[in-house]
């Protein structure tokens, strides 16, 4: 992700795609979900306590929860203003590690409370005595299909401020009136969030703005076209309230994976069982996006999350030969070691504040900088 927020602009293909298809960005985030349940797999495979593993649980999210809405609701300006401080009324309330906490918090949940006394022995075994975890993900992938293509969504409207005066914001009226639209002006994700989260703590520069539509140097960010729709300037909130519901799917996913570690103990046994659902959930992912349920990364779709939970798998299952089979632990240290300190090292780069850091020390002037000489943060 450091990767992509620091390249992006320069190489499009790692940048997050428009809106429908996948760049190699689109994967970063449910990569990490899928990890998060194989380890939850692994961290309640005994839990002496359910209380007391749930209190935890719950704190652990809140943790990451607030840290999100501090760090992505706005308290640090960016490289160009080294101001700080958060508007309440106007902070984003959602993003990644929010987004992180509701998906763990879920699949916690239902490692502690939702599986069986089976003693597993085969693939059925296994599928029985997480029974309900199953149901639990296949509830929440119902209701998702249920409210993208079932809600109505009516036209609706939002203020821009208007750059070339003071006077009053500027209005823009996007037509809607549709049922089961997943483009970027009349989806049942955004509408969601507008309603319950407020248009004005949603996040202000959507990937849908480098669309051909809205940009003329698209796919990367430009100046509007001058037949751009209404709807190129509104926010959209990418890590939104139903899309995280798919979000907590991949996590589920990860979760079987990780109980296929601890109740198989063989190395063919566990590739096998991983290699089988993977090749599913691609085959799936492909075929429904063929059948028009696109691949769509910022509305989390069905397809989207199968393509990629399958190749989380896949990858998961590469690694897994690499450094447990074959032992080339050795090249893999670096990335050992990125994963134990994931969360720090993303506060400190990917939200800016090294940068930020580096900025504030200046020679008389604030311009007078390090990032500034090199051409960061111009």
């Amino acid at each position: 992700m450091i990767l992509v927020d620091d390249v992006g602009g320069i190489l499009p293909a790692i940048n997050h795609s428009p809106w429908n298809g996948l760049t190699l960005a689109d994967y970063v985030m449910p990569f990490f979900l899928f990890i998060v349940g194989v380890s939850l797999g692994l961290t309640y495979k005994r839990v002496s306590c359910r209380v007391t593993a749930t209190r935890k649980a719950i704190l652990r999210a809140l943790k990451l929860l607030i840290l999100g809405i501090f760090l992505q609701g706005g308290f640090f300006h960016g490289l160009n203003n080294l101001t700080y401080g958060m508007d309440i009324q106007q902070m984003r309330l959602m993003g990644i590690l929010q987004r992180i906490a509701i998906a763990y918090l879920v699949a916690a949940l239902c490692e502690i409370w939702l599986k069986g006394d089976d003693h597993v022995t085969s693939q059925l075994a296994l599928l029985r005595k997480y029974q309900f975890q199953l149901l639990a993900a296949s509830v929440l992938t119902v209701i998702y299909i249920f409210l993208l293509y079932g809600l109505y969504v009516p036209t609706w409207q939002y203020q821009i401020p208007d750059a070339t005066s003071s006077s009053a914001p500027k209005t823009f009226s996007v037509k809607c009136g549709v049922r089961g639209d997943t483009g970027p002006a009349c989806n049942v994700v955004g509408m969601i969030d507008r309603k319950i989260l407020g248009i004005q703590h949603l996040y202000r520069k959507p990937v849908f703005e480098r669309t051909k539509q809205c940009s003329i140097n698209s796919p990367d960010y430009g100046p509007l076209p001058s037949d751009a729709p209404a709807w190129c300037q509104a926010p959209f909130e990418p890590e939104g309230l139903l899309s995280s519901v798919m979000a907590m799917v991949t996590c589920f996913v990860g979760l079987h994976y990780g109980h296929i570690i601890v109740h198989f103990k063989d190395h063919a046994d566990r590739i096998r069982l991983w290699l089988i659902p993977s090749s599913a959930f691609l085959v799936l992912g492909l075929a429904l996006d063929i059948f028009g349920m696109h691949i769509n990364k910022a509305l989390y779709t069905f397809s989207y999350m199968c393509v990629t939970a399958g190749a989380a798998g896949f990858l998961f299952a590469g690694i897994y030969l690499l450094v447990d089979i074959y032992g080339y632990q050795r090249m893999t240290l670096v990335l050992e070691w990125m994963g134990k300190h994931a969360l720090v090292i993303y506060i400190l780069a990917a939200c800016n504040l090294i940068p930020v850091v580096i900025q504030g020390f200046y020679w008389k002037q604030p311009p007078n900088n390090i990032l500034s000489l090199i051409g960061i943060g111009r």
